[in-house]
C-alpha cells in the first residue's frame, strides 16, 4: 500500500465533497456533560464538512469542573433589591416570595409577576 501526501489527501477528499477548515480565533471550548463540565483552554479547532454535517476536532489543555459551580456562574440571575421591593409592594406577597419568583423568571418582572398571579387562583 502506497502512502498518500497531505496534498493528495486534500484532493481526494475536495473531490469526495468533504471539506476541511481550521477554525481560527476561538479562546476557549466547553463541553457539558452530566455532572460535570470539560473546559478547552487554547484550543486547536478544525471543522470537517461532509455530506451537510461538520464534524469538529478539537485539541487543546483540557480541565474539568463540576456542573454546579458551572450552572451557579451561567444561571443565576442577578437581581436587584429595587425589583424584589418593587414586585413585593405591588403583589402583597413577601419579600422571600419575590424574590423566589424572580430567581423563577430568571429576573423578569413581567414573568415573576405571572409566576406570583398563577400561584393565587
Amino acid at each position: 500500500m502506497r502512502k498518500i501526501s497531505p496534498r493528495e489527501a486534500r484532493r481526494l477528499m475536495n473531490r469526495m465533497g468533504v471539506k476541511m477548515e481550521a477554525l481560527d480565533g476561538v479562546e476557549r471550548v466547553v463541553i457539558y456533560m452530566g455532572g460535570k463540565e470539560l473546559l478547552i483552554e487554547e484550543p486547536s479547532v478544525m471543522v470537517m464538512e461532509v455530506s451537510g454535517q461538520k464534524v469538529f476536532q478539537i485539541s487543546g489543555k483540557v480541565s474539568e469542573r463540576t456542573v454546579e459551580k458551572a450552572e451557579e456562574v451561567l444561571e443565576k440571575p442577578e437581581i436587584s433589591e429595587d425589583d424584589v421591593m418593587l414586585l413585593a409592594s405591588q403583589t402583597g406577597v413577601t419579600v422571600e416570595e419575590a424574590r423566589k419568583a424572580l430567581e423563577e423568571s430568571g429576573g423578569n418582572l413581567a414573568g415573576a409577576l405571572m409566576i406570583l398571579r398563577s400561584r393565587r387562583g
